[in-house]
């Protein structure tokens, strides 16, 4: 059995999640065996009961809710060279680790490392359709010059095309970096603009090592049918153009909205 010290696995659970046992054993059947931690700001038997199964520790967040708050608890209580941050929804391929660490010790000051990601939609695994394709497409840039500030925000002014829970992070790379409370859906795309003006490597793997599910419960979902996606999305593309422009790339980055219905392919 291989195994690594170097990493941890943090699940951030919610609520009573339906997938969270599924998210658990994709990381313990992991090919290398790494650190698995539970968070969570709403403990419950529920998590408590998979956790006491497979002997992991909860941590319960009791300071700043909400996605931002309760991501920020779950990096706080990893002490490893690197950290995932598993969304309890999610699965893991078997060899996740077994890549994407190598990758990380190979690059020169990694700052993240993150790899392809297939959608999971009513049990089954979806590797194909347009918002992949588009996503594929924008981290060429990032896979062809990982060290490139430039190039990496270039692909970032078009849209957020790195998937949060593909990313493993580096603990030295993002030092001292907290997500933005104010951002509930685009925290993640606000973090990856954030730290692309640091020095050092965006690794990108283009083999898809993790599966992120589709559902209509998902906080995604939620914001997507309240409007506060194509808000926050906007603030996004402000930062890289001038109005006018960024209207006319928010509309058809918009109708990537659609993919998250489940009823669409």
């Amino acid at each position: 059995m291989i195994s690594t010290d170097k990493h941890t696995f943090t699940v951030c659970a919610y609520k009573e999640s339906a997938y969270l046992e599924e998210c658990v054993q994709s990381l313990i059947n992991q090919t290398v065996k790494s650190k698995i931690i539970i968070c969570t700001s709403t403990p419950n038997d529920h998590i408590s009961s998979i956790a006491e199964k497979y002997g992991l520790e909860v941590f319960v967040n009791e300071g700043e809710r909400g996605i931002t708050g309760d991501w920020n608890f779950a990096t706080s209580k990893c002490d490893t060279e690197y950290y995932t941050i598993a969304h309890q929804d999610d699965l893991y391929e078997p060899e996740y680790l077994e890549h994407i660490l190598p990758a990380l010790e190979k690059a020169k000051r990694p700052i993240i490392a993150f790899s392809e990601y297939f959608e999971i939609r009513n049990g089954e695994k979806i590797y194909k359709n347009k918002l992949l394709k588009v996503k594929r497409l924008l981290n060429l840039p990032i896979r062809l010059f990982p060290k490139s500030r430039f190039m990496r925000r270039r692909a970032l002014s078009l849209g957020d095309p790195i998937c949060c829970p593909a990313v493993t992070f580096s603990a030295e790379g993002c030092r001292d970096f907290k997500f933005d409370g104010s951002f509930r859906f685009s925290c993640d795309w606000d973090a990856w603009e954030r730290l692309s003006k640091r020095k050092g490597a965006f690794v990108y793997l283009k083999k898809p090592l993790m599966g992120h599910r589709i559902h209509e419960e998902s906080t995604t979902t939620a914001m997507i049918e309240s409007g506060e996606r194509s808000k926050e999305e906007m603030i996004m593309f402000r930062r890289f153009w001038p109005a006018w422009i960024a209207k006319l790339i928010a509309k058809p980055y918009a109708t990537a909205a659609d993919s998250n219905d489940v009823t669409n392919p």
